[in-house]
């Protein structure tokens, strides 16, 4: 990793980005807390990726084997390509409901739910691990199983495609400790919508169905769609390095042996 790649330097990642929008963690966090740790494995996570490709330079100056044949270049891309649709489509679909009846689903209130089980966040939090466990499942699959074929199809990214499975073994708990502290994150903005709506409610309608939750533009609903976001941004996250990887691929493709 060169000196060039420090943290004030580095391109925000979107997961960054959405927490930030969030007012979830600040753009210049104090040094210590849980954002600002998190902050610096993200942007780690960024910088891991621009190593990874500067790192293919050496290999490529070898010149011993062949580009990386063409056909089996592009499989790999549409593989990735399929692969991350799916995921964003899971995604969605647990937090708009609409996944199958076997699929971890976004909570909503129970009818006749009483406003203290209603409004408690521990539903949300499992609903985030869950989707986070299995996003981590599927992420790490492909990548490993991509990282052999781009071994194959492309012989001269040998030293990228390992330093990529060294990162990956070295570094994926480290990963994933610090992105299982968003659901705490998340249950701020959670407690922050419900404050609000609350406040804005006269005193009669202050027990109030928690079924309205769920319309359109109210609380609830927001909160669902902001947490569909996040995930988005973390799935993105994840998969960085698979898409550093396929670059650099595609990349070595169109360079002279």
């Amino acid at each position: 990793m060169t000196r060039a790649m420090t943290r004030s330097h580095l391109p925000r990642s979107n997961l960054l980005r959405a927490l930030a929008d969030l007012a979830l963690i600040k753009a210049q966090a104090p040094p210590g807390g849980v954002a600002d740790k998190l902050g610096q494995w993200l942007d780690f996570g960024a910088a891991i990726t621009l190593s990874a490709v500067h790192s293919a330079g050496p290999a490529r100056a070898q010149g011993a084997a062949a580009p990386a044949d063409g056909a089996a270049r592009a499989a790999i891309s549409a593989a990735f390509a399929r692969q991350r649709l799916a995921l964003e489509n899971s995604i969605k679909a647990a937090c708009s409901g609409t996944a199958s009846k076997s699929a971890v689903t976004l909570p909503v209130p129970r009818p006749g739910a009483s406003m203290k089980e209603a409004s408690a966040y521990e539903p949300y939090r499992r609903h985030y691990g869950a989707q986070q466990r299995a996003m981590e499942l599927s992420v790490r699959a492909l990548r490993a199983t991509l990282r052999d074929q781009v071994a194959k199809a492309a012989p001269r990214l040998g030293p990228l495609v390992e330093l990529d499975a060294a990162l990956d073994a070295v570094l994926g708990e480290r990963e994933s400790k610090a992105l299982a502290t968003l659901p705490s994150l998340l249950e701020r903005r959670f407690a922050q919508l419900l404050a609000a709506h609350r406040q804005a409610l006269p005193a009669e309608q202050q027990d109030e169905a928690p079924a309205l939750w769920l319309k359109p533009g109210a609380w609830l609903t927001c909160f669902g769609h902001e947490l569909e976001t996040v995930l988005l941004a973390e799935l993105n996250l994840r998969l960085l390095p698979t898409l550093g990887l396929i670059e650099a691929m595609n990349n070595e493709n169109l360079r002279p042996t």
